[in-house]
């Protein structure tokens, strides 16, 4: 997809997943318009530290536009997506985190339900090419039936954060529908890796390992994740981008599936499509730290799902690509990042 004359805008740009999706688009010689309201969710420090390595790409001075701007504000994003007129958007940015849906409702669904309509309106107005946008794993919620395929229906979501990712595919279905908008949803399973979130599990264990702190096992390690490596979520998302969504020739309205539709819209998962155990991924990760883990075992949180696993038949089925890097290999580039980069974990709060 040239973007030579139209770039890509990207929500949440400063974002973990944000960024190196930029980066790949820059190197790759496209033009890149970058959204993000650099909240202090967790720390902005990290967010500019992310928007500075993009900047000192080669021919970013030229290629890449950053505003500041949250989504909520209608109309600014309005005049954003006139003045620019993207070929394609990328939407990232979404108020993250399950556990803090719960304590924090309001901004979940100001920022996911409303920021996301105002995207979605800017896509119709201006008459982008493609819609891709972060849906989440969480949507699968009360699901037991393993491993998750997008075919499954995802109506039990266990937080609001997985509420607000399973209505943000339903009103982009919508818009497909109605406007002939190609839209394509992802659902993304725990990713990791090197500039990665600090709010999430890798990078509180992490933290809490090279300090000597404790570290909460929930539900005393009996959870399974499907982690995935960042290079590979990049990968995916950038296939997708380049082949918009069309409608499912074989769609069936008396037997739908939920993966596709009549219009242009589809949804795919981005996993490793290996699930692993908790204390495999604590070991691991103690073994690429070169330190041992202090464990303080507790009880499922609120929201959480005891395990994930991604069915990605449909992912490569589209695009050839699924992901495949060992957990071992991307801790160990994690580890080394975190070497590297201690600015952005010696202070985040204690993960015991």
């Amino acid at each position: 997809m040239s973007t030579q004359s139209s770039p890509i805008l990207i929500t949440g740009v400063a974002g973990f997943i944000g960024a190196a999706v930029a980066e790949r688009l820059l190197s790759r010689g496209d033009a890149v318009v970058g959204i993000d309201n650099l909240n202090d969710y967790y720390n902005p420090a990290l967010k500019r530290a992310r928007l500075e390595r993009l900047r000192q790409l080669p021919g970013a001075a030229e290629r890449f536009v950053f505003e500041q701007l949250d989504l909520e504000d209608g109309l600014s994003l309005a005049e954003l997506f006139a003045a620019e007129q993207p070929l394609a958007v990328l939407h990232l940015a979404a108020q993250a985190g399950v556990r803090h849906s719960i304590e924090n409702p309001a901004v979940y669904i100001q920022s996911n339900l409303v920021g996301f309509g105002h995207v979605l309106e800017g896509c119709r107005h201006q008459g982008v090419a493609h819609l891709v946008y972060a849906s989440s794993s969480s949507v699968y919620g009360g699901n037991r039936n393993l491993p998750f395929s997008e075919q499954q229906p995802v109506n039990h979501p266990v937080s609001l954060y997985a509420a607000t990712k399973k209505a943000n595919e339903l009103m982009a279905h919508t818009y497909s529908h109605l406007y002939g908008l190609p839209a394509t949803g992802l659902r993304f399973f725990t990713v990791y890796g090197p500039w990665g979130r600090p709010d999430m599990a890798p990078m509180l264990f992490a933290k809490a390992i090279l300090q000597g702190q404790s570290i909460r096992v929930f539900n005393r390690g009996q959870m399974r994740r499907d982690f995935t490596y960042i290079d590979d979520v990049v990968e995916g998302v950038v296939r997708c981008l380049d082949k918009p969504a069309t409608a499912d020739p074989c769609f069936d309205p008396h037997n739908p599936n939920p993966a596709t539709a009549q219009g242009p819209h589809r949804l795919f998962n981005i996993g490793n499509a290996q699930p692993v155990e908790l204390m495999r991924f604590i070991a691991l990760l103690e073994q690429a730290l070169g330190c041992e883990a202090v464990k303080q075992f507790e009880p499922m949180q609120p929201g959480d799902v005891e395990t994930t696993a991604a069915d990605t038949a449909a992912l490569e089925a589209w695009v050839g690509f699924r992901p495949h890097t060992p957990l071992e290999q991307g801790l160990t580039s994690f580890a080394a990042w975190l070497r590297d980069h201690p600015q952005f974990w010696a202070s985040l709060p204690s993960a015991g």
